[in-house]
């Protein structure tokens, strides 16, 4: 059997960040936790982003994930979001190398077509097909967390391919190349 791996996801953001961390048993992998972090508007950007390298290291120290998967920030109108986007992840990133953690980016296009097959899914349908993938008991409240968890699917399915000499192109392929993982209602 293959030696597991802890994958930590992240879905980064200055109000509100995604994670989750699941174990990849070789052929089938598990959801171990997701949740997400919430910082105050009230607190000045440079203490949002001292707050995330710290809950990332917590997460880290707490879990001991064996790579790190994050989301990309995505090219929109608003440059500031995007700046302040692209510091999130470039902090969580941060927290990763401090402790010498691979990591891992994904674009948000690239992380829902491996999910559902579409680029253009919305947050909802990307959390629908992980309810069934990973057998989610509710909905979380908050889409970031399973966004989070999608980025360390997503970075499963990118890995498994290689190791296995096999090429998935996104879920349809991962299913018709692995019938007995869908599983029936």
């Amino acid at each position: 059997m293959a030696e597991e791996r802890i994958i930590l996801g992240i879905d980064p953001g200055t109000q509100v960040m995604g994670y989750g961390l699941i174990a990849d048993k070789g052929k089938k992998i598990e959801l171990i936790a997701l949740d997400v972090f919430k910082f105050t508007a009230k607190d000045s950007q440079p203490l949002r982003l001292k707050k995330i390298f710290e809950s990332v290291l917590e997460l880290i120290d707490t879990y001991h994930p064996d790579e790190l998967a994050i989301e990309a920030p995505f090219y929109g109108k608003n440059v500031q979001s995007m700046l302040k986007l692209g510091r999130a992840q470039g902090v969580a990133m941060a927290a990763g190398l401090y402790r010498n953690i691979p990591i891992f980016e994904y674009a948000p296009r690239k992380i829902k077509q491996s999910i559902t097959g579409n680029g253009s899914s919305s947050k909802e349908q990307v959390a629908g097909m992980l309810g069934n993938l990973m057998k989610l008991d509710d909905s979380p409240k908050l889409l970031d967390a399973t966004d989070a968890v999608a980025v360390a699917v997503c970075h499963y399915f990118q890995r498994k391919p290689a190791e296995a000499g096999k090429a998935y192109t996104g879920w349809k392929s991962f299913l018709d190349q692995n019938p007995g993982r869908l599983m029936k209602k």
